[in-house]
């Protein structure tokens, strides 16, 4: 990280104080009188010298002690006070921060998360801030601090003795050439340490949510040796920050104790000529020791320093990423859907020259029902993907009502679409929180009439909180069946004209099956509706059928007209789910 990057870096975090400046300025303040008070211990040193242990003056021998207990009680107030309201704006902005950040999340494409891990997210997200705003906030206290403290304790050594302070100054300045030095060198291995901290919350999370996978599979030592090399990396890279910084510290000790040396060796000479008390020069030295003995530690505060900065580089990096899906500029509302939607020469790719969709074209007329069939990876869930702009075309255009889709506000296109996912997502809470996602100030009427068309009558019956009953995280506590028809009822209560079927029925049984398609045949009544779907069975009553291969829309039509193909590709699927041998 260079100067100029972490002085961007500090303006930045210095936008997030601006709001709790009041409070800010007070700590420094605080902070500023609390740590002057050091030269003033200091400099008592030398009335205590001269007046009680030279002179014995016998009232000052408790008058003096006094007078310092005094103050150290003031700067401990202050010191509270200035900690408590630093970390009062430090947790503030750390809540900010994360807000703004989680804010700036929900606006990424779903491209942003195929590309990183959760541990990842978590670290650069979560982690990234409680570093940026409690390490930067405590260094910059602590900087404030120290540079008050020096300035007071400096002045104390020119009012003992100038000859002297000129050898502790530049002492002082020689200890912090090393940190020049140091900077360069530890860029790299903080940054690999970040990638290998975020690595490490990835296998946790990973043996968090598949913890059935690892039990049934015996994958436990797999899943140690994983954490065991990344470990290994996390210790070895931080190793070699250790390596690269540890010798600051020694080198500014060994400095700082060559300073002391000539300082006691010349002011030893200046006290036998007369040229300054024995009461100056044991203040002078007990002001030198409170300079110098901060610096002892340099090495650990800088690298926490910029371990901070890199994090609030990481974070402004986040918040400059303009996500690749949003509102084109005077985008429309999409208020009422009326005619169809039509799919022009779609193509699309997630890697460049790598094509997923190649020039699809088809028109569903509204009310209709298409079903998408096809090879596993040939293209199916991509393209319905398409439609609520979870990716948009790589070239092409989708049109509802004749408007090119990306010319409605995301907001209005997605408010008119509802969703049922193969696995779907279900929210830690109870199963009346996992309904009204779909609209969020749904009735009472409106969750029981969501509930009915979605056959959840009897599940949600049979439990003793009924609808307030616990799902537990993802739904765990719930059967496959349940679980979808919990958001076939969040699709039946946004009540949006277009719905996607996105295999909803695929990875159930027999008897789950039946009554999820029996909610979701409730459900489709008067939509246009898109089906994704490898059981032939549930779509023979669709309008049309498209069918895609390699990426290709191969065939379309009804199901009678797709049978009529000779050697067609629908056929042979039929064929072979239905055992029926094909005669030409």
């Amino acid at each position: 990280m260079t100067n100029a990057r972490a002085l961007v870096c500090l303006a930045q975090m210095l936008r997030y104080v601006s709001p709790y400046k009041r409070r800010a300025v007070f700590a420094i303040v605080f902070c500023c009188v609390s740590s002057a008070m050091d030269a003033f211990i200091a400099w008592s040193m030398k009335s205590y010298t001269d007046f009680v242990i030279v002179d014995k003056v016998a009232y000052a021998a408790w008058v003096i002690p006094l007078v310092v207990v005094v103050f150290a009680v003031v700067q401990g107030a202050l010191n509270y006070m200035a900690t408590y309201l630093n970390s009062w704006v430090s947790w503030k902005i750390s809540g900010d921060m994360k807000s703004q950040l989680y804010r700036k999340l929900l606006t990424f494409a779903t491209s942003y998360f195929d590309n990183r891990s959760s541990g990842e997210i978590i670290f650069r997200f979560n982690r990234d801030v409680d570093t940026a705003s409690n390490g930067v906030l405590t260094k910059l206290k602590t900087a404030v601090s120290r540079t008050t403290s020096s300035i007071a304790l400096i002045c104390v050594l020119l009012c003992n003795s100038w000859k002297l302070a000129i050898i502790a100054i530049v002492t002082f300045g020689l200890a912090f050439v090393p940190i020049s030095k140091i900077r360069r060198k530890m860029q790299d291995a903080m940054d690999k340490t970040v990638a290998a901290d975020s690595q490490l919350l990835s296998i946790y999370h990973e043996s968090f949510d598949g913890n059935r996978t690892v039990a049934v599979y015996n994958l436990a030592e797999y899943q140690m040796k994983k954490l065991h090399n990344v470990l290994m990396n996390v210790f070895n890279l931080n190793m070699k920050i250790v390596q690269k910084s540890s010798w600051l510290s020694p080198t500014m000790r060994v400095i700082i104790a060559a300073g002391i040396g000539v300082s006691i060796a010349y002011g030893s000479h200046l006290i036998v000529t007369n040229q300054i008390t024995s009461g100056n020069f044991v203040s002078f030295i007990v002001a030198l020791v409170a300079l110098y003995n901060p610096i002892k530690n340099i090495g650990n505060s800088f690298k926490e320093f910029r371990t901070s900065l890199m994090a609030i580089g990481r974070i402004t990096d986040l918040l400059s990423v303009n996500s690749e899906i949003k509102d084109r500029e005077g985008a429309c509302v999409l208020s009422n859907f009326n005619d169809g939607i039509t799919f022009n020469n779609i193509c699309f790719a997630y890697k460049a020259d790598v094509p997923v969709l190649k020039g699809i074209t088809m028109e569903i007329r509204k009310g209709e029902t298409i079903a998408i069939v096809g090879s596993s990876g040939g293209g199916k869930t991509t393209l319905v993907n398409l439609l609520p702009r979870l990716y948009d075309v790589t070239d092409g255009v989708i049109r509802i009502d004749g408007i090119d889709i990306r010319d409605y506000t995301l907001a209005s296109l997605r408010d008119n679409i509802a969703v049922v996912f193969q696995d779907d997502f279900l929210f830690a809470g109870t199963i009346r929180d996992n309904i009204v996602v779909g609209k969020q100030d749904a009735t009472d009427e409106d969750v029981l009439e969501a509930i009915k068309i979605a056959n959840l009558e009897e599940l949600v019956s049979s439990l003793d909180d009924g609808i307030n009953a616990v799902v537990g995280e993802r739904g765990v506590l719930l059967s496959g069946g349940q679980k979808q028809r919990i958001a076939i009822a969040r699709a039946a209560i946004k009540d949006a004209p277009i719905i996607i079927l996105d295999e909803a029925t695929s990875a159930l049984d027999n008897k789950s099956e039946s009554a999820v398609q029996g909610a979701l045949d409730n459900m489709m009544a008067n939509k246009t509706v898109f089906i994704v779907a490898h059981r032939l069975s549930t779509i023979l009553r669709a309008d049309k059928i498209a069918v895609v291969s390699d990426g290709k829309l191969v065939e379309l039509g009804s199901h009678d007209e797709l049978m009529k193909i000779h050697n067609g590709y629908y056929k042979g699927l039929y064929d072979v789910q239905f055992q029926r041998t094909y005669t030409a």
